[in-house]
């Protein structure tokens, strides 16, 4: 593999010592000294030149492609969108259909996507980063990690693109999807719309370009993302916070077509162990009507004797998921965490539960809302939003802390009950600012439950799905590692940091890529997931963001470091 030299790279590549010493002023420390050949090069150059790889616009071929679905390609406008000059040669270049949405969509649920054949691209005005492989669209939390990326990387004006794509979704497709398929508008994803805009405005400013208009609209686009998030189904019970909600029903699309035997196996699971089935599987007696998805997702269970004494299996029941299953199942999905058995096996409970990352999300979309409408002027409404968060602060301490175990944890709002998985995002409090300062120590205090040799693991369990251990992810080691640097942990979020820029590094170094996902205990890209996809997605978005974020934030000395184990090793 080649890469360009330092002069041709873009500017975070090319100025990777200057980055160093942007430094100083937080670590102390001096730059060290340029060299030609900077161990870290190749990676950077990667990053660089993947930037424009992985951009996608509606005048590109390659951008209607479905890995997932594997189906003949469809675009589809909003239904009330007259078809643009682009499009059209689209349809003529790519011989792909054009079809608009049957109805206009003002929020999610409004449409069956079961209804959509074939599923298809939704039409977006701007270009857009995909992460890579499979994931050839624009994703909702991913384009956050992407757009630290691009802004750290000097590509601002893409970057401000994919929000200004987040806002053509709020208005013509309901709200910030999941990405921009057809079989995505029944969900959202994690809320980091408040953190986009204001990465790309603090970016603009910095650069003298201070945009206020902009960010009215901004502001206005981003007050009825929130609003999705506050008002029914997505409330979490009466506590006052809110839950991941998918307002589909079955199983999605993408998992049938995508992941092969996952619905099988969690049948199989749950039947193994009906103290785990709650309320996930049905059973189907001979006689009964078959269930609502059919038999293709369910298991048979039969007559251990007379199967023994004869090979045929004679069934004497049929065992299949239940619709709350399924609820949880998109919900989980929504969530970004497909999949963990953090919110019960296979997150079966998701929409049960006032999950950690989503009320620490909302928070800090508050806390964003507050300091917009005070740049605007809008005293009245900063107070309101300032009130707000401070009232999700008491309701996420009052639920979600535990001051025994030193941690904060989902909290079941059917159940009535705290849970006790131990998770990475216990760490997203310290992120938005949320904890106090003696609990974010009570948290540190349990790092050693999560650190490994190459990063923070996403969980303490080992159950065989890829967002547990021993997996660690770039989406989730940015915001514990800032919300360390926050409450002036450096030398935590310093250590941890390096374990995970050391880890990307050395598999790049071994085989080329960046990957979606790593095994943190063993510092590889091996993927023996036992459930869901199987692959270790090459390009990657989130990854290639976080690196670039973290290499910044790095004292000077590490940074040298890192680059000379990098030259070392080849």
């Amino acid at each position: 593999m080649k890469f360009s030299k330092r002069s041709r790279l873009r500017p975070f590549a090319a100025a990777l010592l200057l980055l160093a010493g942007l430094s100083v002023a937080v670590t102390g420390q001096t730059a060290a000294p340029a060299r030609e050949h900077s161990g870290l090069d190749p990676i950077l150059a990667y990053i660089s030149t993947n930037w424009d790889k992985l951009t996608r616009s509606m005048n590109s071929c390659d951008s209607i492609v479905d890995p997932k679905l594997k189906v003949a390609p469809v675009l589809y406008l909003p239904a009330d969108f007259p078809t643009p000059p682009a499009v059209s040669q689209l349809q003529a270049d790519c011989k792909v259909d054009v079809e608009h949405l049957p109805r206009r969509i003002t929020q999610l649920g409004q449409i069956d996507t079961n209804s959509i054949h074939p599923h298809g691209l939704l039409y977006l005005e701007n270009k857009y980063v995909v992460p890579g492989g499979r994931f050839n669209e624009m994703y909702g939390w991913d384009s956050y990690f992407i757009i630290r990326g691009l802004v750290r990387d000097a590509r601002i004006d893409l970057a401000k693109g994919m929000v200004e794509n987040f806002f053509f979704e709020i208005e013509h497709y309901g709200a910030l999807l999941n990405a921009n398929r057809t079989y995505f508008l029944t969900r959202s994803q994690p809320p980091f719309l408040s953190s986009m805009i204001m990465s790309v405005y603090d970016s603009e400013k910095a650069a003298g370009k201070s945009n206020n208009a902009w960010l009215e609209r901004a502001y206005s686009y981003l007050k009825r993302d929130y609003e999705m998030w506050n008002r029914e189904p997505h409330l979490a019970g009466d506590t006052g916070l809110s839950r991941y909600y998918d307002f589909g029903s079955g199983p999605p699309a993408e998992g049938l077509q995508d992941e092969s035997g996952y619905y099988r196996k969690v049948t199989s699971y749950f039947t193994a162990r009906p103290n785990q089935a709650d309320d996930y599987v049905v059973v189907q007696k001979a006689g009964d009507t078959a269930p609502t998805f059919g038999a293709k997702y369910s298991v048979q269970v039969c007559d251990v004797p007379t199967t023994m004494a004869h090979p045929e299996c004679e069934a004497q029941q049929v065992v299949s998921l239940s619709d709350d299953f399924y609820k949880g199942d998109r919900s989980m999905r929504e969530s970004g965490y497909d999949i963990s058995f953090r919110f019960g096996p296979y997150s079966a409970a998701t929409h049960h539960f006032a999950p950690m990352c989503l009320n620490s999300l909302l928070y800090k979309t508050e806390t964003d809302l507050e300091k917009m409408a005070r740049i605007l002027g809008h005293v009245a409404e900063a107070e309101a939003w300032k009130a707000k968060a401070q009232l999700r602060r008491q309701l996420v301490i009052r639920y979600m802390w535990d001051d025994e175990k030193g941690m904060f944890f989902d909290y079941n709002f059917e159940k009535k009950e705290r849970s006790s998985y131990v998770y990475i995002t216990t760490l997203f409090p310290l992120w938005a600012g949320i904890a106090t300062d003696e609990q974010a120590r009570k948290v540190v205090a349990n790092l050693a439950k999560l650190e490994q040799p190459g990063g923070l693991a996403m969980s303490t369990q080992e159950t065989g799905v890829q967002w547990d251990y021993p997996w660690g992810w770039a989406p989730t080691q940015l915001p514990a590692i800032e919300g360390l640097r926050r409450y002036g942990f450096n030398d935590d979020a310093n250590r941890l940091s390096y374990k995970f820029l050391s880890t990307v590094a050395e598999n790049f170094r071994r085989d080329g890529y960046i990957r979606e996902k790593y095994n943190v205990v063993t510092r590889s890209s091996e993927a023996n997931i036992t459930a869901g996809y199987q692959a270790n997605v090459i390009g990657f978005g989130w990854t290639n963001g976080v690196f670039l974020e973290f290499l910044h934030a790095l004292p000077a000395k590490m940074v040298d470091q890192l680059a000379k184990e990098q030259l070392s090793a080849k």
